[in-house]
């Protein structure tokens, strides 16, 4: 009989609270160490659920050790807890296996690692030093919702916790631009599916509404501060806005209308709701936030290149507003494979923004190009978090 559904958070916690906290304060006192639920797993941005536990499934954490314990803890800590820890906890096992080990043996899942190669490893970059632009740009948003949700237990050192404070969200100017790049991949769309059905392709039609669906719905996560996930989980994360009801309802009604004009009366409705959330933010000044003809073409857009320009224009940091209007890494990439190479996406992202390939070494000469930008706390901001086309 399967064991009553616990949520993988609250499984993690009762776990370090009733076993692993014990046993690290009767074997290893002396050892400083932050534990946490964070990275990859539907558990640690709160999205699991019954079926989440078909795989990969069981009570699990991080122990993290300050970098100079690392070698001399991690071994002996991984061994205690594998002698130790008890075959059950809630009715899941303890050993299991996972996937990313294929034919690998069942095994406990508390990991012991030091803090810096944890980072380094699932950012690319180590956030407790200066973060740079690069940073902060080449990292999908994915990667950071999993490092900035999931929970802390216990930060000794509180190394983990600062680290997760700078990188709560992105930098002012980023933000703004990731703003602008976002309003730009919409503006590059937004005539087509009326061009599509003039042409009489309403297959055509309707999925560029259903990309530009996904664009405005990744556009008001970036306004309510949220990183957005990547597909699997971006219906839900959305669901979640808080006053989204009315934009979810169209967005609906126009990827199931059967033809053109209902689509279209749909997808206006979408757009000027999400022009008055730009409102809102008091970014820039206001903007008109109804449709509008396509040029003299019979086709009503919101001309999103507006929000561009004036996003653009708020940035204050010159080596910011200077960047191609691409954005950040998954604004241009949209790859399962590409996203799970991190030194992979740096190499991209340092290639299409200083605009040069790297060297036989691997590196960038002009990597300075891309700088160090300040980063902001989290509480630092009130607000809520090519072509014309005409072809």
């Amino acid at each position: 009989m399967a064991p009553e559904f616990v949520p993988g958070l609250q499984l993690a916690r009762e776990f370090y609270a009733t076993v692993v906290r014990p046993l690290l304060e009767e074997q290893f006192s002396q050892v400083p160490y932050a534990a946490a639920l964070l990275g990859r797993g539907s558990e640690v941005v709160g999205f699991d659920s019954p079926r989440s536990t078909d795989h990969d499934w069981g009570p699990r954490l991080q122990i993290l050790l300050p970098d100079s314990d690392t070698e001399r803890h991690a071994a002996a800590l991984t061994a205690m807890l594998a002698s130790r820890l008890p075959e059950s906890f809630r009715g899941y096992p303890v050993a299991f296996p996972v996937t990313r080990e294929p034919g690998g043996p069942a095994r406990h899942r508390v990991q012991v690692t030091g803090l810096g190669t944890w980072l380094t490893s699932h950012l690319g970059f180590d956030p407790r030093h200066a973060v740079t632009l690069l940073d902060w740009l080449a990292t999908p948003a994915q990667r950071l919702a999993e490092f900035t949700a999931g929970e802390v237990f216990h930060d000794g050192p509180g190394e983990l916790s600062r680290a997760r404070d700078t990188m709560a969200w992105y930098p002012h100017d980023v933000w703004l631009y990731l703003l602008a790049c976002q309003w730009q991949r919409i503006g590059q769309e937004e005539a087509f599916p009326g061009r599509c059905a003039e042409a009489g392709d309403d297959l055509g039609s309707a999925i560029v509404t259903a990309r530009l669906a996904r664009d405005l719905m990744r556009l008001c996560l970036l306004m309510h501060r949220r990183y957005p996930p990547y597909s699997k989980w971006l219906g839900t994360a959305f669901a979640r806005l808080p006053g989204t009801a009315g934009l979810t309802a169209s967005l609906a009604a126009a990827l199931s209308a059967g033809s053109w004009p209902a689509r279209e009366q749909h997808l206006r409705e979408a757009y000027e709701t999400v022009a008055a959330l730009h409102n809102q933010l008091g970014l820039t000044p206001p903007l008109d936030t109804r449709t509008r003809g396509f040029y003299d073409r019979p086709y009503q857009v919101i001309d999103a290149a507006r929000f561009t320009a004036v996003l653009r224009e708020a940035i204050t940091d010159p080596q910011i507003r200077r960047l191609p209007p691409a954005g950040a890494i998954d604004q241009f990439v949209d790859s399962t494979d590409a996203a799970n190479d991190l030194r992979f996406l740096r190499a991209c992202a340092q290639a299409a923004w200083v605009g040069e390939t790297p060297g036989h070494d691997g590196c960038y000469p002009h990597s300075a190009g891309l700088p160090e930008v300040r980063t902001v706390s989290a509480g630092a901001n009130r607000t809520f978090g090519g072509h014309d086309g005409r072809r």
